[in-house]
């Protein structure tokens, strides 16, 4: 490769899917290039082909359901849509890495997070079982998880949505790469850490001279990363150039939507009289750390520690905080989808002390839409059945009533019903996040925790999903608890917010008197690094 060619180039590359007879065009014809030590960030909307284009250069698109019609993706001077499988090998985890959207579905459930990491620097760097250990406790430490040594041990679903994405970013990092291909990669993440790890990569970016390949729908993030910008829509390229010439003249009316697109409006004023659906008092999460041979319990991480709330129907609590700040789990507490002290009420009855078993009435009227909107959703089932289980499980409704209730959710969640019978792999992440909303829907709840339910979603279509909260929150006067680190979209959705940090409530009240006049010095700092983009609060590590 000279010196003066890009170190990946990508040229007229076609993307074709192929199921039962059908062939969708994913990405259509597209060029791209990045050079040594260069961003380019590639944005756009859900389906528009931005990871699509990116899994296609190291090859990890599901073939022969996938093809390349046309094109080639050149690092180095090698197509790497032709590189034979060992060379393949080599490439990827040494010179190519890549952060991907969905940390759950992408670490394996099974092994440590010290196995997973370890095993990237024994395989490809050859290091001992102890310079592995102490390099994998370097790289957690450098993408701000608090107190390493307790996590070496965790398993992935021990670890909170933004821990997860920065083991996967410690792995991403670990052989100090030639080009990183970021799709999503602070999606899980607060605005605070999102400061910190854009700033670590940029800091690997300049002593490494490692590119950046960035995926992402957040625009503010790309203004400060980014080098260049594609933009992308229908699996073309509409638009490209340096940054700061797209964001201040764009040219094409599609990047022009984009930029001005966010959730907007407000939540109505609640009913200070509506029933309470959702009370809480003393709340508390604890998780033991056991250590030596006899697993005795040495401390606790207190996730939820003491939580007094109340919710009233019709109303949205928003929950705010960083990373690992116990807001998910508080969640799941309320749900009684985990083990907690405290009260628990739940539309006048104290649930706290009831089993598990006695619990199952309940749940159809207490449903949830989690974070992720691929795991969440089994890959073996049409859309049409994971939105229907829940009607088999809790009524007596035949086929043809539970095919009924299918159709009139889909349609309420702006979706076709002709759809049903395909998989969620066939949807893009805005779609199947309406698939959830549909199949918590469709049992009539009186409460829905929504966990983080736009974070992997690009800014029009998290305008819509809230347009469509909003929507079916007053047609069926439902009461919400949004979770979320995306201030913006709760300020346009809660009436009340409350702000968690280390298990612990420290600022709550009012959506407008918290975002116009914050009590507390760290709701202040939160409040400007979300929607100010200023400096992250000083001192603080989301865990």
């Amino acid at each position: 490769m000279s010196s003066s060619a890009p170190l990946l180039a990508i040229e007229d590359l076609s993307v074709a899917f192929h199921q039962e007879g059908r062939t969708n065009i994913a990405v259509d014809h597209v060029s791209l290039s990045v050079n040594k030590g260069e961003t380019l960030a590639v944005v756009g909307e859900s389906g528009s082909g931005k990871s699509v284009t990116a899994l296609s250069c190291v090859r990890l698109l599901n073939y022969p359901a996938a093809s390349h019609p046309s094109g080639r993706i050149l690092f180095k001077g090698r197509d790497m849509l032709t590189l034979p499988p060992k060379e393949l090998q080599t490439v990827r985890g040494n010179d190519i890495t890549m952060i991907f959207q969905e940390p759950m579905t992408s670490l394996n459930p099974l092994h440590k997070v010290e196995k997973q990491v370890g095993e990237i620097l024994r395989r490809h760097r050859g290091l001992s079982d102890r310079a592995a250990r102490e390099r994998t406790l370097e790289l957690l430490h450098a993408v701000g998880i608090r107190e390493p040594e307790k996590r070496l041990g965790s398993y992935p679903h021990q670890l909170s949505g933004g821990q997860r994405q920065r083991v996967m970013i410690a792995m991403a990092l670990a052989n100090e790469p030639d080009l990183l291909i970021a799709d999503e990669p602070t999606t899980a993440l607060d605005v605070t850490v999102q400061a910190q790890i854009l700033a670590l990569l940029k800091e690997i970016q300049a002593r490494e001279g490692m590119a950046m390949l960035f995926i992402t729908h957040d625009l503010g993030i790309v203004r400060k990363i980014a080098d260049r910008v594609a933009v992308m829509t229908d699996g073309k390229v509409v638009e490209t150039g340096p940054t700061e010439q797209v964001f201040t003249n764009p040219t094409h009316a599609y990047t022009r939507h984009l930029l001005a697109a966010e959730p907007k409006g407000r939540a109505p004023e609640p009913n200070p009289n509506a029933p309470i659906v959702v009370e809480t008092k003393d709340l508390k999460v604890w998780f033991p750390v056991k250590r030596g041979l006899m697993r005795r319990t040495v401390d606790h991480i207190k996730a939820v520690d003491g939580i007094d709330l109340t919710v009233r129907k019709g109303e949205t609590l928003g929950v705010v905080g960083e990373s690992g700040s116990g807001k998910t789990t508080l969640g799941f507490a309320i749900l009684r989808l985990i083990a907690s002290e405290g009260r628990i009420v739940f539309m006048g009855d104290a649930i706290d002390s009831r089993s598990w078993g006695t619990m199952r009435p309940l749940r159809s009227k207490m449903q949830i839409v989690f974070q992720d909107p691929y795991g969440s959703l089994s890959p073996r089932m049409s859309i049409g059945e994971i939105i229907a289980e829940g009607l088999k499980v809790h009524t007596d409704m035949n086929a043809k009533e539970r095919d009924d209730a299918v159709v009139k959710a889909l349609v309420e969640v702006g979706l076709d019903p002709a759809t049903r019978s395909r998989y969620p792999h066939e949807f893009s992440g805005g779609q199947r996040q309406r698939i959830a909303i549909a199949r918590a829907l469709v049992l009539e709840p009186d409460f829905i925790m929504l966990d983080e339910p736009t974070s992997a979603l690009d800014r029009s279509v998290q305008a819509q999903v809230v347009d469509l909260l909003r929507d079916v929150q007053k047609r069926h006067d439902l009461t919400f608890l949004f979770i979320s680190h995306d201030l913006q979209v709760v300020r346009a959705l809660a009436n009340e917010v409350i702000v968690m940090r280390g298990g612990k409530v420290v600022e709550r009240g009012a959506t407008r008197d918290i975002f116009d006049a914050p009590k507390t010095d760290y709701t202040r700092a939160l409040m400007a690094a979300a929607l100010n983009h200023e400096q992250a609060p000083t001192g603080v590590v989301a865990d």
